[in-house]
This record gives structure tokens, sequence and C-alpha cells, in this order.
């Protein structure tokens, strides 16, 4: 073999090296074409809208691959559809390249509940739409503080400024109405459970104050009321009166008792 190589002329050899290591390099473009393949373009189709299972599927059948970049949510558009494509429909690609997805989220995500308290209504409601929620209803109790809101409530109970709820909820408010310039007549709550004279109270407009409890209540709703303030009756036993928006402080008890003051006087 060596002495094949060494009777013919080194500029022979030397041609018939740079022919073999031309070839070389040429079938190796061509393999390595053919592993990627070279040359070959696609067209990105437009699956923007679509359910996003099926525009998975569809690129797919097409030769791309897919890699969901994001999950958000927009009430704007269905949801577990696809917001987003890279790159852009109808954009002309090679084959084998990987298309990104935005998607919308199938589940509604959770937001934190904001403070409405003590907010006027117009305020409240813009925090309400930067939160994401929606205003519920709207209930009017006599409060000095007009306009403002008094309680948040979320499905019938007061919620707490951040406690996380679903994005889109309705949310009750409690808006302060004034004062009504109205005297009503102090009620007799003595021996009513706590229930009954909690509901006398609000249909008057009246705002329990402070809640003085003895040792031994369960049950608050049914413990008993045996004294409160402002009394029914004067020290002179004269009718007493109190306007929408006050407060009226009880004592409870766990049996029904009813202390002599002069809310027990004739």
């Amino acid at each position: 073999m060596f002495k094949f190589i060494t009777a013919r002329p080194f500029w022979v050899n030397l041609l018939v090296a740079i022919v073999l290591a031309a070839l070389l390099v040429f079938g190796f473009l061509q393999l390595l074409g053919l592993i990627t393949k070279h040359g070959e373009y696609l067209t990105v189709p437009n699956i923007t809208g679509k359910n996003t299972a099926e525009a998975i599927k569809i690129l797919e059948d097409k030769g791309f691959d897919v890699v969901i970049q994001d999950s958000v949510y927009t009430d704007t558009a269905s949801r577990g559809t696809v917001l987003k494509q890279l790159p852009d429909p109808n954009s002309t690609v090679k084959v084998n390249r990987s298309v990104l997805l935005i998607v919308n989220r199938v589940t509604l995500p959770m937001v934190d509940m904001p403070s409405l308290q003590g907010k006027s209504l117009n305020y409240a409601l813009e925090l309400l739409k930067r939160s994401h929620l929606n205003l519920g209803d709207t209930t009017f109790r006599p409060d000095f503080m007009m306009g403002s809101v008094l309680e948040q409530h979320y499905h019938g109970t007061v919620i707490n400024p951040g406690a996380k709820v679903q994005w889109g909820s309705k949310i009750d408010l409690i808006i302060g109405g004034g004062l009504v310039d109205l005297r009503i007549p102090v009620p007799d709550l003595l021996g009513m459970t706590f229930a009954d004279a909690k509901s006398i109270l609000e249909t008057d407009g009246v705002s329990i104050g402070a809640i003085i409890a003895d040792a031994g209540i369960s049950d608050t709703a049914a413990a008993f009321v045996y004294k409160q303030n402002p009394p029914r009756l004067s020290d002179n036993n004269e009718r007493m009166f109190i306007q929408s928006g006050q407060v009226m402080d009880l004592w409870l008890s766990p049996t029904p008792k009813v202390q002599k003051d002069s809310t027990t006087q004739n």
C-alpha cells in the first residue's frame, strides 16, 4: 500500500487527498442536512382562540414541538383556550421548530380580599374592580359614617381583608346611611334571648355595643339578656329614647334572670 502511494508523484497524492477530503465534507454536510431537515420549512397555523388540547394536536400533526410557556387568566376569553402563540400565525419556520403557547387557565384563580371598611362606596367599588371582584348586594344601615362601608360580607358572613376568594366573586357591602333624626323608645330587652334582642335592635337601626357575658355561656345566641344600657326607663321613671345609629350595651347570662333596676319599673 505504501509502495502504491510512494510510486506516484507527490502532487497526484495531494490531489487525491484533497478530493477525498472534499468528498468527506460533502457527505457530512449532506448527512447533517438530512438529519436536521435543512431547507424544509413549514407555515405556522393560526391556533389562537382554539382549545389548548386541540391546538397542541394540530401543531404536533404538522411536525412542531409545543411548549406551554405560561398559564394566565382573563375573563375576556374562554377558559382553556390559547391566548397567544410564538412564532406568530402564518410565519414560515424550519421543521421541528418549537411553538410557544400562552393559555387561559381552566380554573379561576384566587385573589386577596381588599380592606373596604371605612372607605367611601366609590373607592370601595374601585378596589373591588382592581382585585377582580364584583359588587353583590348593598344594605344601608343608620350610622354617622354616611356613604362609607361599615362591613364587607361574602356568602352571608363577614370576610376579613387578605382572605382568599375566587376571581369574580360577589362581595356584599353594608353602607352607612347617616343618622336619622328620629327618636325611638328604648326597647325592653330584659329576659329575651340575645338572638331575639339583636333582631329587634337591627330592625330599629340600633347597633350592639359591648356584650358582657357571664361565665358558663356556650351559645351566645341562646343566652339571656338581664341588663341593658341605656335602660328602658330613667331614674325618674321616665321613658328613654334612642336614635338610629346609636349603640346599646347588653349583659348576658346562661339562664334567665332580671336585675332589679329602672328598666323593670312600671
